[in-house]
């Protein structure tokens, strides 16, 4: 297993920068998704519909020309000639036009299923493994930044997808049919000063296009910068408001804009630059090959028609290529948006299931620590040794100062990290060989900053048990002591919470999150400082929700206020990462140690907090 440094440098270090091909080929998967065979054949039908287009639109025109040389007067010696020849031609032009559109349309229509199934299924993918990373990347997190990856990969997966299958592919094709006809009908020259024009057009484009691209990349990282910004102001709007730093949030996000500003505007007139040496290099390519065209003419060698034909296929090629520079632009700017989205996708899981993971069943909910040793950083070490066992049923709570370690223990049991020594088990099965669904699934937690979804009370209940009955979710609501207050709300259980439910107080939130749990079921429950943020009439209604969700259940209680641990069947001490003491509430009391010096001091400052009465 690899060590936590070296997982914690895969999360948190930049990647290196990712090359075109490579982006591609992460994208090809999703191209001709494994076992869909529908997409399949529509990957098929719109490929060949692609060939059936360019084939139509490179007879144009020939079709064309013919008519022209057929009205031509020295071509014209009877009218019923005069009226079938060219009519037939003019035709026939006409049903090529229709035909090339009428497949370019459908080619469309069909491929848009394969196109938007792959970006749906790239954006779902890298939502999916977001939530299989670790906490301690999450804990590193950008969101706004990690937002706008993926919404600007999964805009890039549809621009590369429709760009490179029906815009590079069919315009390679056609410069290959319409030099080889150019060839054939002409000469040597004429096909010489079209490739060579191409080529350098072609060249020309790609190299400084690479140049736009470092270009690009600066302003998505100006860009992400500034939503990330935005997004932690306005999440943390109360603070901002506390302190009165509206000027420096607004600041902070102006050089953000700033610097995506100045990319911007680099980029832009980079892109003006590429556009006149595209038209300069076409242009030079049209006027050599019309000059010897109109030299053809001149000198008989050639009919009008020839030359309407050598200057219809140029102006055709024309617009192709000056949509293959914009197409190749796109595609390179899509495929550096899509950077970043594939970088996460790339990110190994610091915790995964072995591939031969136990999945937990009939829980009876046993929790082992035995001499557990773990550090967020290996320079650090938090858990010394710990060892500690609660039985089925049984209680037992963590107490400590600040930092000694008492919430790494529940992460540890959740299987947030993994252990550095030690092990933790449930049942007697090492966490490390249950499969997380199954851990988790059999734990229940109330945290002490309890965030809820801004959705209604009634989904934020029923996320404890997914598709959970009315009648489920008001019993639940009912044990935590919720219930009532909800029926007096205008819209009841239909009542949205607000942004990580700021419109509930801190008791109701708890409730909530009570009821949350309570309609889980868990055999283990962890209540982590569950009631230190309360007052102390809201703690003690809540501790009485507490006390009927943790009935009958394996409990682990992580506390800050002695008050509440005291029924617990054994109390553990820690300081700086040890266990200190151990023993029921009166034998620690007993201990006269630092367990009673705590009590003391809590007891003192509950006593001063206590109104004076005359």
């Amino acid at each position: 297993m690899r060590s936590t440094a070296a997982q914690s440098n895969t999360q948190s270090a930049p990647a290196d920068t990712r090359s075109g091909l490579q982006t591609i080929r992460d994208l090809l998967p999703y191209l001709w998704p494994q076992g869909d065979i529908a997409s399949h054949i529509r990957v098929i039908i719109s490929s060949l519909f692609l060939v059936a287009a360019k084939g139509a639109n490179v007879l144009v025109p020939l079709a064309y020309a013919a008519a022209v040389d057929a009205l031509t007067p020295a071509n014209l010696p009877g009218r019923t000639v005069l009226i079938v020849i060219p009519a037939a031609l003019i035709l026939g032009y006409g049903l090529l036009r229709v035909s090339a559109s009428f497949f370019g349309e459908f080619r469309d229509a069909i491929f848009a299923a394969v196109q938007q199934r792959a970006a749906r299924t790239v954006a779902l993918e890298t939502f999916r493994h977001l939530h299989r990373l670790s906490l301690r990347f999450h804990l590193d997190r950008q969101t706004g930044g990690m937002s706008r990856a993926i919404e600007r990969g999964t805009q890039g997966v549809q621009n590369v997808l429709r760009l490179a299958v029906f815009n590079v592919l069919p315009t390679l094709l056609e410069v290959i049919l319409v030099t080889a006809i150019i060839w054939t009908v002409f000469d040597w020259r004429f096909a010489l000063i079209t490739g060579v024009a191409i080529a350098l057009y072609l060249g020309f484009t790609v190299s400084y296009s690479g140049y736009r691209v470092r270009i690009r990349r600066s302003m998505n990282e100006s860009d992400s910068e500034a939503q990330t910004k935005a997004i932690d102001s306005l999440l943390n709007f109360e603070t901002v408001k506390y302190f009165g730093n509206e000027t420096l949030e607004t600041a902070r996000f102006d050089a953000a804009l700033a610097r995506y500003e100045k990319a911007a505007v680099k980029s832009q007139v980079s892109l003006n630059m590429l556009n006149l040496g595209q038209a300069a290099i076409i242009a030079i390519g049209l006027t050599l090959v019309m000059l010897l065209a109109a030299q053809g003419v001149q000198d008989g060698s050639m009919s009008v028609g020839k030359f309407v034909l050598v200057n219809t296929y140029l102006m055709q090629l024309y617009q192709p290529l000056n949509m293959l520079g914009f197409v190749y632009r796109e595609i390179k700017q899509g495929l550096v948006d899509m950077e970043q989205m594939f970088r996460l996708m790339a990110l190994e899981q610091e915790v995964a299931d072995k591939p031969n993971a136990t999945t937990l069943t009939n829980v009876q909910g046993e929790v082992v620590f035995e001499t557990v040793e773990f550090g967020y950083r290996p320079d650090r070490g938090i858990l010394k040794g710990i060892s500690f066992r609660i039985p089925r049923g049984r209680s037992l709570a963590i107490v400590g100062s600040t930092g000694a370690g008492k919430s790494t223990i529940s992460r540890l049991l959740f299987r947030f990290y993994d252990v550095t020594g030690g092990s933790v088990s449930i049942d007697g099965h090492d966490v490390r060989d249950i499969s997380q669904d199954s851990l988790r699934g059999c734990i229940g937690v109330v945290p002490q900053d309890t965030v809820l979804f801004n959705d209604t009370i009634r989904y934020n209940i029923a996320y404890g048990r997914p598709g959970a009955t009315q009648t489920e979710i008001e019993q639940a609501a009912r044990l935590a002591q919720v219930h009532d207050f909800v029926l007096r709300l205008p819209d009841g259980y239909d009542t949205r919470v607000g942004e990580r439910g700021l419109k509930l107080s801190g008791g109701e939130k708890q409730r909530v999150a009570i009821a949350r749990t309570i309609l889980k079921n868990p055999p283990i429950l962890v209540l982590d400082e569950a009631t230190s943020a309360l007052d102390t009439r809201t703690e003690q209604d809540i501790q009485a929700a507490l006390r009927e969700l943790a009935e009958h259940r394996t409990t682990l209680t992580i506390a800050h206020r002695l008050s509440t641990v005291v029924d617990a069947d054994e109390i553990i001490v820690l300081d700086q990462g040890m266990i200190a003491e151990r023993g029921t509430h009166a034998d620690l009391l007993a201990q006269d140690g630092l367990y009673a010096r705590m009590w003391a001091m809590q007891a003192e400052q509950a006593d001063q907090s206590e109104p004076i009465t005359a």
